[in-house]
Parts: C-alpha cells; structure tokens; sequence
C-alpha cells in the first residue's frame, strides 16, 4: 500500500478558446498570450510546491503549459515530463474546429444534455472513462517504480486530513507529502474525470465544498487536487482510496 499526492491542471488559454472554437484532437494549438501568463502565473502559484512525477497530454497546449510549471518551480525544474497519449483531450469528431454552440445546437437537436452527447465520429464519455483507468494505472505503476525505496521504508504515509478545511495555500493537502505527481491535460477531459471519480470512484467531497462545482468546467490553469491511495499485489496497483483536497482552484489567475 502507498499513497501519494495529485494534483490536476488544465492548460493555459489557446487562440481557439478565446474564439470559442472546439479543439478537441484535430487542432494542436499552442498557447496564446495569454496562456502563456495564466501558465507562468501558475508555475508562480506552485513554485515552492514539490513534485516527483510530472504526466503531460501530448498535445502542443499542454505539453507548454506543464514546460512553464516546472521551469517556475524550485524543487524540479528538471524533472521528466511524461508525454501520454491517453491523457488528450476528448475527441469532438466532426464538431472540431467548429463554435462551441454549434455543438450545444447539436445537442439540443439530438435530445441529450451537452456534457453526454457525442458528435459524429467522436469519443463517448465511456471512451474517455477507459483512457482515464488506462492512464491511472500506467500512472500508478511509474510512481511504484520510481519510488520503491519509499515504499519499501513505509515513506508515503499520508496522514487523515479529510476533515480539515483547505486553507486556501498552495501546498493544501500535500505539505510534507513525499511523492507527488502533477498532471496537465484537457477541459473537457477533466470533466470527465472528475465525473469518474465522484460518481463512478465514490470519492468524498471536501468539507465546505458546493457539490455543483463537481460539474463545473475547470478554467484554463484551474488546479485540481487529491490524495491517492494504491494497493500493491502480484498482479499490480489497484485504487484503494480517494480523497478530494479541492477542485477546479483558480487563486493565481488575475480577472
């Protein structure tokens, strides 16, 4: 058994996002100026924050996001960023590159609430759930890898701070926490995932939280937070428990 920090960032704002226009797989875009500063900002908010594992969508928005992060934080700067492909955004099919409310007329036609419908030829929400289990375990096997020792010595012990009230730093929830992984990816993937996690994973709402904002959209460089625990046997890493520090956290973007 080890448990270890994870704490979720969306990345920084594209051309497209301004413009209202779904991205999804087909349009790599990078990051626009302002992305860039939402980026550097968080990279700030975060930079006394230690991280061990550092996982990455593949795609351009990402990949520069998690680059400005790290480059900004004292304790990794030249940490490994694993590019992983099950970690790109929901594929919107033949809705990408179109307006978002073309896609929400789609819907709207179609009978169904936008967050469940999917375009021709794009992914489910059950899709985006199997990549989410494949990344989680080939997450959870590189962090056992990597930190064996730890392990082994019973380092990664987490103490049970489910009924405290995060207070608002950046280091909620993982002060002291020896592995820590950081993850930067996609909005809509995201929503997903927070959907499996609260839904499917049954994990706890932290004290003080309006259970809505499980289901509200992470703003570019919003933060996410948990604590992870994983069971070990012969067969591999299995999810024991989770809890949720915070989500969808924006403290260091400026309005």
């Amino acid at each position: 058994m080890f448990a270890f920090g994870l704490t979720i960032v969306r990345h920084g704002e594209t051309q497209c996002n301004k413009d209202g226009l779904l991205q999804g797989q087909k349009i790599d875009s990078p990051l626009s100026e302002i992305g860039i500063r939402q980026s550097e900002a968080a990279g700030q908010y975060l930079k006394d924050v230690k991280f061990t594992n550092v996982f990455v969508s593949d795609m351009k928005r990402a990949k520069q996001t998690a680059e400005i992060i790290v480059r900004n934080n004292r304790t990794c700067h030249d940490i490994e960023l694993v590019a992983d492909p099950q970690l790109k955004e929901r594929s919107f099919g033949i809705a990408e590159g179109g307006r978002v409310i073309e896609m929400k007329n789609m819907a709207k036609a179609a009978g169904q609430p936008l967050p469940e419908f999917t375009p021709p030829e794009g992914e489910t929400m059950e899709q985006v759930k199997v990549r989410i289990e494949d990344f989680l375990k080939a997450m959870f096997q590189r962090i056992a890898n990597d930190h064996q020792d730890k392990i082994q010595n019973g380092e990664t012990f987490i103490p049970d701070e489910t009924d405290r009230v995060p207070a608002g730093l950046p280091d909620d929830g993982v002060l002291n926490v020896p592995v820590h992984a950081l993850v930067v990816g996609h909005g809509a993937y995201m929503s997903i995932a927070m959907k499996y996690f609260f839904e499917d994973l049954k994990c706890p709402l932290p004290r003080g939280l309006d259970p809505a904002q499980r289901y509200s959209i992470c703003p570019n460089t919003g933060m996410c937070r948990f604590i992870i625990t994983v069971k070990c046997s012969n067969v591999g890493h299995a999810l024991s428990g989770m809890k949720c520090v915070f989500i969808n956290r924006r403290d260091h973007i400026k309005s």
